[in-house]
């Protein structure tokens, strides 16, 4: 099932999304968005947060909306500002600022209640959102997330990576690491090996994609711009942690076992901290984790969405 892509107007300018319409229901096969899409039933809308880096609504999402729409979910997933096709906002990228948006296009979309999914910095999104409004999400998705955990690598060589990395953002390195693997098909294929494990997944047609998100460039300067806010000289600036008891809304994490960004273990851990919380770790798989093991993942966000009914 193919999107629509449809703009959203902020008060900062246009925001781009794709958006999956179940068909309609009929009296004798009434679906989950039958009359009114947006509250129908719970969970009926559901909102998809892409992550950062070379990514985009497409790229995350354009293989799980089908299947959600297919199973009768309305399904909506935004280019964040400065990905896919939504221009760069005038302000700098950080969460606080990328949380303001967020809100923004859920009250120009006129979504009052809805389930929310992200992956990696959409689910730190996602888990933001929820903090600061419980009463509008019924369902919150969160695949590789970001914001579990107060340092990027925990153990015996936390402070080492921390601090590493802390000056590998300040100077731009990241960044032009990343633009210079963008440039190389073989380098930026190999890139992708540890994000996407299953080789199958890893097309020609989707390393096409990725180097046309790459080519645009105004992503990896939107996410250099967010790893600078993010990354401290200790800890990270984002640690929703000590927070994640006091989230009732019905949680389904989904982590790749060999996701090398966010440790299954944080996960795991987060999952146990929070009262309505299940996991499902996908054996095997990597950060960009629906896209690696889709017949593990699309069905567990559905069976977990369909039993919200």
């Amino acid at each position: 099932m193919e999107p629509d892509r449809r703009t959203a107007a902020l008060a900062w300018g246009e925001v781009s999304y794709l958006e999956w319409r179940p068909a309609p229901a009929t009296p004798a096969s009434a679906t989950p968005a039958s009359a009114n899409p947006a509250s129908a039933t719970p969970a009926s809308t559901v909102l998809l947060l892409h992550g950062g880096g070379l990514d985009s609504a497409w790229l995350s999402w354009g293989s799980v909306g089908g299947e959600l729409a297919g199973a009768g979910y309305r399904v909506i997933a935004p280019d964040h500002p400065g990905y896919g096709h939504t221009p760069k906002a005038p302000w700098r990228a950080s969460q606080e600022h990328l949380l303001g948006y967020l809100d923004e296009l859920v009250r120009v979309l006129e979504l009052d209640r809805f389930a929310l999914g992200g992956l990696s910095m959409g689910a730190g999104l996602a888990l933001g959102h929820v903090l600061a409004h419980p009463s509008r999400v019924s369902a919150l998705m969160l695949l590789g997330a970001y914001g579990l955990s107060p340092v990027l690598l925990e153990g015996r060589w936390s402070t080492a990576a921390q601090l590493a990395s802390w000056a590998a953002t300040r100077t731009g390195m990241l960044e032009g690491i990343s633009r210079a693997t963008a440039r190389n098909r073989a380098l930026l294929e190999r890139s992708l090996r540890p994000v996407l494990r299953n080789p199958e997944q890893r097309t020609p047609a989707l390393v096409d994609a990725v180097m046309e998100e790459a080519r645009r460039g105004s992503g990896i300067v939107a996410f250099g711009e967010f790893q600078r806010d993010q990354v401290g000289l200790r800890r990270q600036t984002t640690d929703y942690s000590a927070r994640l008891a006091t989230i009732t809304t019905p949680t389904l994490f989904v982590h790749g076992e060999r996701d090398t960004g966010v440790p299954a273990a944080i996960a795991r851990r987060a999952a146990a901290t929070m009262p309505g919380a299940r996991i499902v770790v996908v054996p095997d798989a990597g950060h960009w984790v629906q896209r690696d093991r889709p017949e593990i993942v699309v069905p567990a966000m559905l069976g977990f969405l369909d039993g919200l009914a």
